[in-house]
C-alpha cells in the first residue's frame, strides 16, 4: 500500500510541474489572468472569491509545491518512528495549502484567510512534540503572528473606503493618498511580524522547536516569505519616506543576525538566523525599490536553504538529536554525501560565484552599488554579507571539518536512503536554479558598469568574511576564550540584541508581576479599604450600637423617658 508521504508528497510535485510550465506560458505572453468566483449570493449581494494567476504567482507556488514534495517524501523516513505520522503530513499539507491561498489572492479577506491558516497550522506543527519549549515556542509565535493579523484586519476595514477589498486595483493611483498611506503601513506591519524583522524577530529561532521537516518549509518558502510575498504585491503603493524608514529596519535586522549566528551553537538556530539575514536582504533590496531583485532572492533563497535545513535535519537524526555544533566535527568522514550537500547549499548562501544564491545575491549589492544613498546602507549590506561567509565557514568548520567531538560513534552514517533522495531532489535546483530562473525572469539582462574596486567588492567581503569564520572557529573548548574578557558584549550580539527577553518577559513575566502588585496592593490594599471593607466595617460597628439598644431596650427606654423629663423640666 502507498503510503501517505509518497502520495502527497507526488502530487505536489505533478502540481508545482504543471505551474512551472503555466507560469513560462505566462512570462512569454505576458499575461495575467484574475477570475472571480461568485461563492454565495443573497438578494443581489454576492460573496466573490477573486483568484490572480500571473507569471509571479504561479512561479512562487511552484517552487512551494516543490519544495514541500521533497519535504514531505524525506519526512516519511525523518518521522519513521512516530506514530501520528498521518496527523503531521496532513498538517504540512494544510500549511501548503493555506500558502497556496495567500499566493493567488489579490483580495485583503482572502489573504487574511490564507494569513490566518498559516499561522494556526504553524503553531500547531511548533507544538508537535508536546514539551514545555515547544508549548512556550509555540505560543511566542502565534501571539506575535496575531499582530500582523490584527494590522491586516483593520486595513480589511479601511479598505471600505474604496468599495472593494481588491487591493490590487488601487495600488498604483493611492501612492499619496491618506487612506492608502495607512493600509501600506498596516500591510508592512503585518508583513514585518510575519517575517520576523525587528522588533519581531525572537520568534523565528524560537520556531526551531518544531521538527526539522517543518523548519525546512517554514524556512525556506512559506512562512517566513509570505511577508516579503505581500510587500512584493503591495511595493507600487509605498512612497519615499516609508520606503527609506522600512529600509533602515530592515537593513539592522540583516547586521543583527548575521552577528548573532557567529555567537550560536545550536545548528538549527543557526541556519535560522541565516534565513532571517536574508530576509532582511530581501526586504532592503524591495525598500529600495526593486521588486523583481527581491522575488529573485526569495525563489533562489527557498531552494538552498531548504537543502540546508534537510542536511541539517539529516545530520541530527544520525546524532541521537543531539543539535550542538561543538559536539559535532569530522563528519564528512561519516556521512560524505549528506556534508557535499551541506557544502553546496552553504556556499550557495554565501554567494559562491555560479551557484544559485551568487545570481540574486550579486545582483542586489551591484544594484545596490548602483544607488547614490548613504554609507550608512552601504556598509551595513557588505558588512552583512561578509557575516554571512562569516558564520557559514565556522559551521562548515565546527561540523564537517573539525576534531569529532560526539560521545559515542555509534550509528553515525550515510545510509538514510529516503532522505538522501529527497534531498537529492533539491541539489540540482540549487547548483542550477539561479542561471535558469536568471534567463526567464530578465529576458534583457542586466548590464551593470562599475569601477573595479566596487565590482569586486562582492567577492573580497564574503572571502574575508571566510577567513574571520575560520578564525573564530579555532577557538576550541579548552582554550583560553578571549570573548569571555567581552563576555557582556558577546552574550548581547548573541542574544539578538535582547530582543528574546523583551519578548518574552515584556509578553508574560511583566504583566503577570504587576498584575499582582495591582491585586496585592489595589484591590486588597488601598481600594479593599476606602471601599467594600470600610463600608463592611462601619455598617458592622452601627450594627453592634443598634444590638446593645435592642438587647436592652426596657432599661434604655427608661433611662431616656427620665432624660426626657429631666430636659423638661430643665427647660420650663
Amino acid at each position: 500500500m502507498l503510503s501517505i508521504c509518497l502520495i502527497y508528497s507526488g502530487l505536489f510535485l505533478i502540481f508545482s510541474l504543471s505551474s512551472f510550465l503555466l507560469s513560462i506560458n505566462f512570462m512569454i505572453l505576458d499575461y495575467s489572468l484574475m477570475m472571480e468566483l461568485e461563492m454565495v449570493s443573497l438578494n443581489s449581494c454576492s460573496i466573490m472569491m477573486t483568484i490572480l494567476l500571473d507569471w509571479m504567482s504561479l512561479l512562487f507556488m511552484s517552487f512551494v509545491l516543490f519544495i514541500s514534495s521533497m519535504v514531505i517524501y524525506y519526512s516519511k523516513e525523518y518521522m519513521l518512528g512516530d506514530l501520528n505520522i498521518n496527523r503531521f503530513i496532513m498538517l504540512v499539507s494544510m500549511f501548503v495549502l493555506s500558502m497556496m491561498f495567500l499566493i493567488i489572492s489579490p483580495n485583503l479577506i482572502s489573504i487574511l484567510l490564507g494569513w490566518d491558516g498559516l499561522g494556526l497550522v504553524s503553531y500547531c506543527l511548533v507544538i508537535y512534540y508536546q514539551n514545555v519549549k515547544s508549548y512556550n515556542a509555540g505560543m511566542l509565535t502565534a501571539l506575535t503572528n496575531r499582530l500582523g493579523d490584527v494590522a491586516l484586519l483593520i486595513s480589511i476595514s479601511w479598505m471600505v473606503n474604496y468599495g472593494s477589498w481588491n487591493y490590487i486595483y488601487y495600488l498604483d493611483f493611492m501612492k499619496n493618498d491618506l487612506f492608502m498611506i495607512l493600509i501600506s503601513y498596516l500591510v508592512i506591519f503585518a508583513a514585518f511580524t510575519k517575517s520576523a524583522q525587528i522588533p519581531f524577530s525572537s520568534w523565528l529561532p524560537a520556531a526551531m522547536a518544531a521538527p526539522t521537516p517543518v523548519s525546512s518549509l517554514v524556512h525556506s518558502s512559506t512562512l517566513v516569505t509570505a511577508g516579503v510575498y505581500l510587500l512584493i504585491r503591495f511595493n507600487f503603493s509605498f512612497n519615499e519616506n516609508m520606503m527609506m524608514f522600512m529600509l533602515f529596519i530592515s537593513s539592522m535586522t540583516m547586521f543583527m543576525a548575521g552577528l548573532g549566528a557567529n555567537f550560536e551553537f545550536d545548528l538549527k538556530k543557526i541556519i535560522a538566523l541565516s534565513t532571517l539575514s536574508q530576509l532582511g536582504l530581501m526586504m532592503s533590496i524591495l525598500f529600495l525599490g526593486e521588486y523583481k531583485l527581491a522575488f529573485f532572492h526569495l525563489l533562489t533563497h527557498a531552494l538552498f536553504k531548504a537543502l540546508l535545513f534537510m542536511c541539517a535535519g539529516c545530520i541530527i537524526h544520525n546524532l541521537n538529536n543531539c543539535q550542538d555544533i561543538r559536539y559535532m566535527g569530522g563528519l564528512v568522514k561519516q556521512m560524505p554525501l549528506t556534508c557535499s550537500f551541506m557544502n553546496i547549499s552553504n556556499l550557495a548562501l554565501c554567494g559562491m560565484p555560479f551557484l544559485s544564491g551568487f545570481y540574486s545575491k550579486d545582483l542586489i549589492l551591484e544594484v545596490l552599488s548602483m544607488n547614490y544613498l548613504n554609507l550608512y546602507i552601504y556598509f551595513v549590506f557588505f558588512i552583512s554579507t561578509g557575516l554571512t561567509a562569516c558564520y557559514t565557514i565556522r559551521l562548515i568548520y565546527y561540523s564537517l571539518i573539525g576534531n569529532f567531538n560526539y560521545m559515542s560513534l555509534s550509528g553515525i552514517n550515510d545510509e538514510s536512503k529516503i532522505m538522501l533522495k529527497g534531498m537529492s531532489g533539491l541539489i540540482l535546483m540549487v547548483i542550477m536554479g539561479g542561471s535558469m530562473l536568471m534567463w526567464l525572469m530578465f529576458p534583457t539582462p542586466y548590464f551593470i558598469c562599475l569601477p573595479f574596486y566596487m565590482k569586486m567588492m562582492t567577492l573580497m567581503v564574503i572571502i574575508v568574511g571566510g577567513f574571520f569564520g575560520y578564525e573564530f572557529s579555532m577557538f576550541f573548548l579548552n582554550y583560553n576564550l578571549k570573548s569571555l574578557i567581552y563576555y557582556k558584549i558577546s552574550l548581547f550580539s548573541s542574544s539578538m540584541w535582547n530582543m528574546p527577553f523583551i519578548s518574552t518577559f515584556g509578553v508574560n513575566f511583566y504583566p503577570l508581576y504587576l498584575g499582582n502588585y495591582f491585586y496585592k496592593n489595589f484591590d486588597q490594599g488601598w481600594y479593599e479599604y476606602f471601599g467594600s471593607q470600610n463600608i463592611y466595617f462601619n455598617l458592622k460597628k452601627n450594627s453592634k450600637i443598634l444590638q446593645v439598644l435592642f438587647n436592652n431596650n426596657l432599661k434604655i427606654y427608661l433611662i431616656i423617658l427620665v432624660l426626657w423629663i429631666i430636659i423638661l423640666l430643665t427647660l420650663f
